[in-house]
């Protein structure tokens, strides 16, 4: 019988068939990546095994909101590499408390809890308001109940899942996570009926980014704040994917002033170098947790917190926020003003935008997979949704020459 090794070779891969050949035999199949393999980036561009740029359109879905290889988060890396990468938490750091103080500031909240992805923070406030339904509010055992909204995406945990309405993410996983109800995104009205004295939290994000860049009513926000608050609810706003400079604030949140309770950040805190991210909340909330009862080995690590002061520290300059918020508009008057026969809506906030596509005419894989061919990086979404969240970075210039392949793309498939 022949070995692993054998089978494969140990030669390295040199062309992106090669490295496309032998990750479609290595790896489980839970993605289905365009076919680009990406050997360097900078900024907006990424360059692949053959020395072919693209534009980066997508950021690591907001991941990379400060574009690839920031020279001052880099910076940060390798500093704090020459010193010490992890303690795990069964000893102290000297990056962690400094960023937390720093976080904590920035969210203008008590505390936060580290943690490394985005599931795992989510985990995290669930644990968390669960806990705290019980200590604090009141609730009886096994009775707290988490209302979340439709079409939601939170991760891909047994429990996170368990909430999703996306039936393909929970197929053949169960017996699923009892807890959990599911109420209309965007219905306030329903949000409303749900909230009851077993309710310990209303999970939520801002804008629905795996939905397809889905914005909520205005107003909605505010409501879910007015409603949690009269019924002692935690409103948690999952601001993975929305926070951190993407919709052209700090947090999504601050476009109504619907300041939640407990803000779950992620992706782009720590410049999409390593993974960090983290439940940020007042004491009263936080406060619930006792030495054993949750943690994590990597959680808190110095390499990731060094990163996050520095990210911290450009957040607050605003330029980011004003930069997403000067191109957004750009991006979207573009795409809303082309009035493409193939486009049947162009949703967004800030440098963010999903563009949802008249079927069958061109569903979205296909559109990415044009758009490849063409020097651009994007991402389909639910068949027929095409998304767009180039780094915060980007020109105008740049911006510009995305649109010049982008349009004609989505044009050409009214004539196809």
């Amino acid at each position: 019988m022949s070995t692993q090794a054998e089978r494969l070779g140990t030669a390295q891969p040199r062309t992106s068939r090669e490295h496309l050949e032998l990750v479609e035999r290595t790896t489980a199949h839970n993605y289905h990546p365009l076919p680009v393999v990406v050997a360097e980036a900078e900024g907006c561009w990424v360059t692949d095994v053959e020395g072919k740029r693209y534009l980066d359109m997508l950021a690591a879905y907001s991941a990379l909101n400060f574009g690839h290889r920031h020279p001052e988060l880099i910076a940060a890396a390798k500093e704090q590499l020459d010193r010490v990468t992890l303690t795990s938490r069964a000893f102290h750091n000297d990056q962690m408390g400094p960023f937390l103080r720093d976080l904590t500031e920035l969210c203008e909240m008590d505390m936060a809890l580290l943690m490394n992805s985005g599931a795992e923070a989510v985990e995290t406030a669930i644990k968390t308001a669960r806990k705290w339904g019980y200590e604090v509010k009141g609730v009886a055992p096994d009775r707290a109940k988490v209302v979340v909204a439709g079409g939601n995406f939170h991760g891909r945990t047994i429990t996170i899942i368990s909430f999703s309405t996306d039936e393909a993410s929970s197929r053949n996983f169960g017996p699923l996570t009892p807890g959990f109800e599911v109420v209309p995104y965007g219905d306030a009205e329903a949000l409303e009926a749900a909230l009851d004295d077993d309710t310990v939290a209303f999970l939520v994000e801002p804008i629905q980014g795996e939905a397809g860049v889905v914005v909520p009513p205005e107003g909605y926000l505010r409501r879910a704040r007015e409603l949690c608050t009269q019924r002692n609810v935690l409103l948690i706003a999952d601001e993975i994917q929305t926070g951190l400079g993407r919709t052209g604030t700090t947090f999504a949140c601050e476009h109504e002033g619907a300041r939640p309770d407990v803000f779950i950040l992620g992706k782009a805190l720590a410049g999409g170098i390593v993974p960090l991210s983290a439940v940020v909340a007042d004491e009263e909330v936080l406060g619930v947790f006792k030495p054993g009862e949750h943690g994590s080995t990597f959680g808190g690590n110095p390499v990731a917190c060094a990163i996050g002061r520095r990210v911290v520290s450009m957040l607050r300059t605003g330029e980011f926020q004003e930069a997403s918020t000067r191109l957004g508009a750009y991006l979207l008057s573009a795409l809303r003003g082309a009035n493409l026969a193939t486009i049947e809506e162009v949703r967004g906030r800030g440098l963010w935008a999903g563009i949802q596509l008249v079927e069958p005419a061109q569903p979205g894989r296909r559109s990415a997979e044009r758009l490849l061919e063409h020097g651009v990086l994007a991402k389909d979404t639910h068949e027929s949704t095409l998304r767009l969240a180039p780094p915060l970075v980007i020109s105008q210039e740049e911006l510009e020459w995305g649109l010049e392949r982008i349009l004609p793309v989505l044009e050409s498939a009214a004539n196809a």
